[in-house]
């Protein structure tokens, strides 16, 4: 688990004193070290640089290469092994990524689902053999949250095997045996009796035509799990909602069989009443307001920290408790909370924007400026639905003009042909299909 870093004001003071992104002590953009008269040469040319992204920000030229970027919900890695793509984080000084914090939600995911059999073990096994039996949703089996998530489930409920020092993610296929060598069988013990934990079966959600974390193709598989093994499928996971709701609606529901998912979108929060079993919420309100924050502090050419863990004029601050900054790997992270039966009814509208940054900036000191912004897969019911919802209000709230492009979440082509003229925007906010392809954009912005 990579160690996270707490975003406070002296630690980005420090971090940003080399970096164009973050130069300017504060939303006026003047330093402390200038207004007292004693900078050293180094915060000397780093005020100037400030200074040069404001007067660029107000209306100079600036190159393709070096406007603000910011990568969201896909991080530049290595869809294999998992190592981030360092060059694509650091393509310019104001590049960032914005995600949630993963390999944490994972786990809460997992205790999530191994706390509800134990509270319920007296019924959650449905034919009385001993044995937990559950099925799970591979979202995309190159991507890192989801890879989290398939680990988090099965290093909770002891079902995991470790290889190359981390627990295999790969999907087992049909397992009902329990022969797998990619996973086995773990253990629950309650009030004095051990059952067997089984995954009984699982894989990625692919579609015919490449489209991951597929909805509907979790619908077709659950039909085909519970046509051959039903009575032996006691509960039901999934890497998100989009895939658990389907699977919910295909046939667990209508067996009382509990389902449990990973965004807290609002279908499947308002479900937990009919007996989803409950979702991890990663903050999207969080996520999507760092996302268009961090360009438009760029933008401003003020401290990056302003208006997240600095309060900008308007009063706009995030807390500790909601996110965190590792400033090696230039990433913000959302935190994440369990949705259970317990709290649901505080989740039910995930589009309701996060209330202490909902204030509006002044567009005298904030001018409009203008965002290209894409979303990997329209249909994708996470991104659609709760996200880019996010994204249009606080675009409004930060004064800037956001251009969605939809992609069809399956060639890289699809997005990156529909950016044939980013000189006409002042930054770029990237959803990538596959985290391998940054280079993809990165190109583009280049020439």
């Amino acid at each position: 688990m990579r160690m996270m870093k707490k975003v406070t004001a002296v630690a980005l003071a420090s971090c940003m004193a080399v970096s164009l992104a973050a130069c300017g002590g504060s939303s006026s953009g003047t330093t402390t070290a200038a207004a007292e008269g004693d900078a050293t040469e180094a915060s000397e040319a780093a005020e100037g640089e400030a200074t040069e992204a404001a007067e660029e920000a107000a209306g100079g030229e600036v190159a393709n290469k070096d406007k603000p970027l910011v990568w969201f919900n896909r991080q530049p890695s290595n869809s294999s092994t998992g190592e981030l793509d360092m060059t694509a984080l650091s393509f310019n000084d104001n590049t960032y990524y914005v995600g949630f914090d993963a390999n944490p939600g994972a786990e809460l995911q997992g205790t999530m689902v191994r706390d509800y059999i134990e509270a319920n073990i007296d019924t959650i096994d449905r034919n009385g053999d001993g044995i937990i039996g559950y099925v799970l949703a591979i979202g995309d089996i190159g991507h890192n949250d989801s890879i989290a998530r398939t680990r988090g489930v099965r290093s909770a409920l002891g079902t995991g095997v470790e290889t190359n020092g981390a627990i295999d993610s790969t999907p087992v296929g049909t397992n009902t045996d329990g022969s797998s060598t990619i996973v086995q069988d773990g253990s629950i013990e309650v009030n004095g009796k051990t059952y067997t934990v089984r995954e009984l079966a699982s894989q990625e959600m692919k579609n015919s035509a490449g489209a991951t974390w597929d909805a509907s193709t979790a619908g077709n598989a659950i039909n085909t799990w519970s046509a051959s093994f039903g009575e032996s499928i006691d509960v039901v996971v999934s890497n998100n909602d989009g895939m658990g709701m389907s699977m919910f609606n295909a046939w667990s529901k209508d067996n009382g069989v509990p389902t449990f998912g990973y965004d807290a979108n609002s279908d499947a929060v308002a479900a937990i009443a009919e007996g989803y079993g409950g979702t991890i919420s990663q903050h999207a309100d969080v996520q999507a307001y760092l996302t268009l924050r961090v360009i438009r502090n760029a933008l401003d050419g003020v401290d990056i920290d302003t208006g997240i863990g600095t309060a900008d004029e308007a009063g706009n601050v995030l807390t500790d408790d909601v996110y965190v900054y590792n400033a090696d790997e230039r990433s913000y992270y959302a935190l994440n909370v369990a949705v259970t039966a317990d709290n649901y009814q505080d989740f039910m509208d995930s589009t309701v924007t996060y209330a202490p940054v909902s204030n509006q900036l002044d567009a005298a000191e904030h001018p409009e400026k203008s965002v290209w912004l894409n979303i990997y897969n329209a249909a994708d019911n996470f991104l659609s639905a709760t996200y880019q919802p996010l994204l249009q209000k606080y675009d409004d709230l930060l004064n800037l003009k956001v251009d969605y492009i939809g992609g069809d979440g399956q060639t890289e082509s699809n997005i990156t042909n529909r950016l044939g003229n980013p000189s006409q925007y002042d930054a770029f906010a990237i959803n990538m299909v596959k985290t391998d392809n940054a280079a993809s954009y990165t190109a583009l912005l280049s020439q």
